[in-house]
């Protein structure tokens, strides 16, 4: 089969791989209907963060199971299904307790070894803990398809931002990042009924896009001019909750500066180039909270995908750029140029 490989910062291919098999008998094997490019692939794709030279890639995307394995008893070939970014057994004390992200026997696609979610098939370990069935029909619309494509990752993890903020109905909420993960963020705000959503993007497809899922004002400054704004907008005390949606130094810093006294900050950008660290005292003085961190979407799906699969929560139009699989190199570009905000695949 065909699939995405990185051999070196910005040197992504799609190559001929071995056909994925059933390796255990809780595996299955899923051909891929739709995948897309994260935020956090570009790191690997501009060299931040190592991979072996053909190593896959990509760990988000739904698609039909192809085969299962004799233990497996919640799929059979033909089910539309989508897998959250990690795997997990569902079974450990983690997956009980919803941390499916550190079940000890699961893992991440497209680490060393693995499937990646950017390629014809995957195989999918711990089938049954892992992925999750879908209604046949969607299969056959297109907008549906690519709205629950987001349950894999985007979406989960703005609501788990929007969790660990605290955002509640009445509150006000501040959204530190404009990519797909902080878009998702504000339409997780909404849905739990958060009065005033403060989006902080400086490009205007995107703030657009946040207007629509929910965002009742824009501020484009940044640094000190970004705190000032917010902190107008909010007669100088700051948001409740602020979801940080980014992950620099910089952005946490914001973060903390926009969140009024005893608020909360849900964290999910994934941190990189934050190495001096922030200040605790300012927190430990002004009470404010900070949770967050990797996002179990696979514990998120279930409550969802009802409001996903009604219409009611739509979060497909974070894809603004639709390849094949031939031409998912030239997304990793358009996305790294920010010439494109979340790249749909299609194999």
């Amino acid at each position: 089969m065909r699939a995405t490989t990185i051999h070196a910062p910005f040197d992504m291919r799609v190559e001929d791989v071995p056909d994925p098999v059933i390796q255990e008998p809780t595996d299955v094997v899923l051909r891929v209907l739709r995948a897309c490019i994260c935020g956090s692939d570009l790191w690997a794709y501009r060299g931040e963060s190592a991979r072996q030279p053909g190593q896959r890639i990509g760990h988000e995307f739904l698609g039909v199971v192809e085969a299962a394995g004799s233990d497996v008893s919640g799929f059979a070939p033909g089910d539309l299904v989508v897998a959250p970014f990690v795997w997990s057994d569902g079974t450990c004390d983690y997956c009980h307790e919803g941390l499916q992200t550190s079940c000890p026997r699961g893992g991440f696609w497209g680490s060393a070894g693995s499937d990646g979610g950017q390629g014809e098939a995957v195989r999918v370990p711990f089938a049954d803990g892992t992925l999750v069935k879908l209604p046949a029909d969607a299969a056959s619309d297109d907008r549906l398809l690519t709205a629950l494509l987001a349950l894999s990752d985007v979406l989960g993890t703005g609501h788990h931002a929007a969790l660990g903020a605290g955002v509640k109905p009445g509150s006000t909420v501040a959204v530190v990042g404009d990519g797909a993960v902080g878009l998702c963020g504000v339409l997780a705000a909404k849905r739990l009924g958060a009065e005033r959503i403060i989006a902080l993007g400086r490009h205007t497809a995107r703030t657009d896009i946040a207007r629509t899922f929910g965002a009742t004002d824009v501020v484009a400054e940044r640094g000190e001019a970004a705190e000032d704004a917010v902190r107008e907008l909010t007669g100088g005390q700051g948001a409740h909750a602020v979801i940080e949606a980014v992950g620099t130094e910089q952005s946490m810093r914001t973060a903390v500066a926009i969140t009024r006294d005893g608020g909360a900050i849900g964290y999910v950008g994934v941190p990189h180039g934050s190495g001096t660290g922030l200040d605790l005292s300012v927190m430990f003085d002004r009470n404010i909270a900070l949770r967050g961190g990797v996002a179990p979407v696979r514990a998120y799906i279930p409550e969802l995908l009802p409001d996903v699969l009604s219409g009611a929560v739509d979060p497909s139009p974070v894809f603004d750029l639709t390849v094949g699989l031939d031409g998912v190199p030239d997304g990793y570009k358009a996305m790294d140029e920010r010439t494109a905000l979340k790249v749909l695949v299609k194999p």
